[in-house]
């Protein structure tokens, strides 16, 4: 992408993003992660109804009457993008590829976090490590980000999600929220999410695309998978093919939402023919209920 061109399309992200960022998700966000504990602010009397376990009894000592200690949350926290950038995340049947879908989640999510005052990192990933960007805060860095997003062209074109996973685990020593955004069009990686999800907050983020499992009949057409390259006929003017395929979509995101939920992980899935706004709110009001 040229470089005028790339920078007009972070700004229309920016743009298109900010309003979902300004107006709903901000709160959200705060409301629903938490800082990493409460640090000592300052004391002031005790007024009626103060909790009386908050009474700072040296101060109210030597004052002669009560005081209580007020406390304000350590507000920075670490925020960790995941981003499967592999073949299959170029493909998509109507208004926007998978990976566009992406780069949209990604910029709404660093937005809210550096609104409160959190570090953004970003990890790009195939079956290697493609980039890893150092989280830092401020929107220069941002749009750093997203640029990198837009404009990132990987070496390979295969996924591994586990290889992606122990490299964040081990080059980010503090406790993150981390965002895992793929299709998850991968295995053996089951073992490698318990193991972060017990030292970081991880969150699933499944985008997939309509025409992945529901074909329009266009007769016997051939197909290629995008990230083995292997090609295959099917016949999409079979009914029952075609309910096969969907059917066994279905029961493998249901299977990839399953080891997720036994390993603690949140899990939301998105679809690049909806809107991510409303199930993203949602998801967030779910968190916050439950805390």
């Amino acid at each position: 992408m040229e470089t005028r061109d790339l920078l007009k399309k972070v700004r229309q992200i920016e743009i298109k993003t900010r309003g979902v960022v300004n107006e709903i998700l901000s709160g959200e966000y705060h409301a629903v992660f938490k800082g990493r504990g409460m640090n000592f602010a300052e004391v002031r009397e005790y007024q009626v109804g103060d909790d009386v376990r908050s009474i700072d009894w040296n101060v109210s000592a030597r004052m002669g009457h009560p005081y209580i200690k007020l406390f304000e949350e350590e507000r920075e926290l670490l925020v960790m993008l995941l981003c499967d950038v592999s073949s299959s995340s170029q493909f998509g049947s109507g208004a926007s590829l998978k990976m566009e879908m992406a780069t949209e989640l990604a910029a709404v999510l660093a937005f809210s976090a550096i609104r409160n005052n959190d570090k953004v990192g970003l990890l790009l990933f195939t079956d290697k490590i493609e980039k890893f960007v150092v989280p830092r805060k401020g929107k220069t860095h941002i749009l750093r980000i997203l640029r990198e997003m837009l404009n990132f062209e990987p070496e390979r074109g295969g996924t591994n999600i586990r290889a992606a996973l122990e490299f964040m685990n081990s080059v980010v020593k503090k406790r993150a929220i981390v965002f895992l955004l793929s299709d998850f069009i991968d295995k053996d990686y089951e073992q490698a999410v318990r193991i972060v999800s017990r030292k970081h907050d991880l969150i699933a983020l499944h985008i997939s695309d309509p025409r992945e499992y529901i074909l329009p009949d266009l007769g016997i057409v051939r197909v290629r998978d995008a990230e083995s390259g292997k090609p295959m006929w099917v016949d999409t003017g079979s009914a029952r093919v075609r309910k096969q395929l969907e059917a066994g979509f279905r029961g493998w995101q249901a299977t990839v939402k399953k080891d997720f939920e036994r390993s603690g992980v949140d899990y939301l899935p998105l679809s690049t023919d909806r809107d991510y706004v409303r199930p993203l709110i949602q998801f967030f009001k779910r968190r916050e209920h439950r805390r």
